[in-house]
């Protein structure tokens, strides 16, 4: 393909992707990975996917930082912390498919049991995000899956879509920060993706302007609902990765 036509496509996916990040406060990863993988392959994606994921963190955070939840968001921090060594343990000791298995389970399974209209009780108890900052560590550090323990903490705790989304990218700064220092060190990056980050920058930044618009014309109801159509989805992707 042309250069300059693989340069635009990889920069509309970012945008949307950016776009989808900006509205829900998750799953820019969901969108963007499948469809760079086929333009530019996974090992260009992934690194610019993460670059991309920590400019959209820094901006939203820049302009709803009053809505984050700080305290919980620092718990989630810490404990993944904690976890992380666990996870690249099984990443070299366990199945990868079986992990994986369980997971699309989990995630199939909380999205359409609350589809279905089977509300799980809010729970207000913030020493939850322990154990659910402990499982994200371990995740990410086996299978790079963070984010799903993390969206159903804030579900669970019955975080309005403004502090969601807020405090989702207080998670996923730190993260990506870690993430593209990994990816920095192990020689990932190369000019040919700091080029395509470069231009997507423009449109990432618009994407999060225009994402913030769409989300509050969204009703928390609504708002509720695609968040766990995302969850299935991205447990059905558990099966096919």
């Amino acid at each position: 393909m042309d250069d300059l036509f693989v340069l635009s496509v990889v920069v509309f996916i970012i945008f949307l992707s950016t776009l989808v990040r900006s509205a829900f406060g998750f799953g820019n990863a969901l969108v963007a990975m499948p469809l760079l993988a086929l333009v530019v392959g996974v090992k260009e994606a992934t690194p610019l996917v993460a670059l991309a994921g920590l400019v959209i963190a820094l901006t939203m955070l820049i302009k709803e930082w009053r809505e984050l939840i700080w305290k919980d968001t620092l718990v989630l921090l810490i404990s993944s912390l904690a976890g992380l060594p666990l996870g690249l343990l099984m990443l070299t000791a366990f199945p990868e498919n079986i992990v994986r298995t369980i997971l699309g389970v989990i995630l199939i399974g909380f999205g359409l049991y609350n589809l279905l209209g089977i509300q799980l009780p809010v729970l207000k108890n913030p020493a939850l995000a322990v154990p659910f900052g402990f499982l994200a560590g371990i995740l990410g550090g086996a299978y790079n899956a963070n984010g799903p323990p993390v969206v159903i903490y804030g579900m669970i705790r019955g975080w309005k879509k403004e502090a969601f989304r807020a405090s989702l990218q207080g998670f996923f700064f730190v993260s990506s920060l870690m993430i593209i220092t990994g990816h920095a060190i192990a020689g990932l990056w190369s000019g040919q993706i700091l080029k395509e980050f470069l231009f997507s920058l423009p449109g990432v930044i618009l994407a999060v302007f225009l994402g913030e618009m769409i989300a509050k014309k969204i009703t928390q109801e609504n708002f509720n609902r695609v968040i766990y159509t995302f969850l299935v989805l991205m447990g059905l992707l558990m099966f096919f990765r």
